[in-house]
């Protein structure tokens, strides 16, 4: 009888625990999880492979004004060219669930870098929203990075300007390059941490 109870009680705290793993997220200072994504050229892109370097991840909707705001005026674009000329890998990630707001296909993909004139090193296509979740990605755009150790060292908002106007991006406090500017001069991030704002992220029901 105290074997059932035990084998009871312990059942019933895996039940009461499911729901906290379930949320659990990763934070600032957290080892960023791995992951291994197709990206809009087919190829495997994993995060391990890029031990070393520093990693943007930026969450992407095409039909997201916030995040028609930072590519119609060019700002993402020239943040890409910029840092990965620097030697930074940044992952564009699409986790929008097939039917839904910003959902694409490969091709169509490609075809919108091409006339966008973007220049991210790939293109994941999360469509099941696994890489979304393993960082509680809530917006689009949402930008993350990510330091040569695999700690995350930036999470949040591109900058301080929450509004999708593209005439607010002139003056705007950039917080995923005064994060790579600061890491990379050896300096802590004086914000590490920000409300991103934007479109939700349409992930599968």
């Amino acid at each position: 009888m105290a074997h059932r109870i035990h084998l009871m009680a312990g059942a019933l705290l895996a039940a009461a625990l499911a729901p906290l793993a379930a949320t659990a997220q990763v934070k600032v200072g957290d080892t960023a999880p791995a992951f291994t994504a197709t990206d809009s050229r087919g190829h495997a892109e994993a995060l391990d492979q890029f031990h070393g370097k520093y990693v943007v991840l930026e969450w992407h909707n095409q039909g997201c004004p916030y995040t028609r705001k930072h590519y119609s005026s060019g700002n993402m674009q020239a943040q890409q060219k910029e840092w990965t000329a620097k030697g930074v890998v940044w992952f564009t990630v699409i986790s929008s669930a097939p039917g839904e707001q910003g959902y694409v296909t490969p091709p169509e993909e490609n075809a919108y870098l091409e006339k966008m004139h973007a220049a991210p090193t790939a293109v994941l296509i999360d469509a099941d929203g696994k890489v979304g979740h393993l960082y509680n990605a809530k917006t689009t755009p949402q930008m993350i990075v990510i330091d040569p150790s695999g700690k995350v060292i930036y999470d949040g908002a591109i900058d301080d300007r929450p509004t999708p106007d593209p005439a607010d991006i002139h003056g705007a406090d950039n917080y995923v390059s005064d994060a790579l500017t600061a890491a990379k001069a050896g300096k802590p991030v004086a914000t590490p941490f920000t409300r991103p704002y934007g479109c939700s992220v349409k992930y599968p029901d």
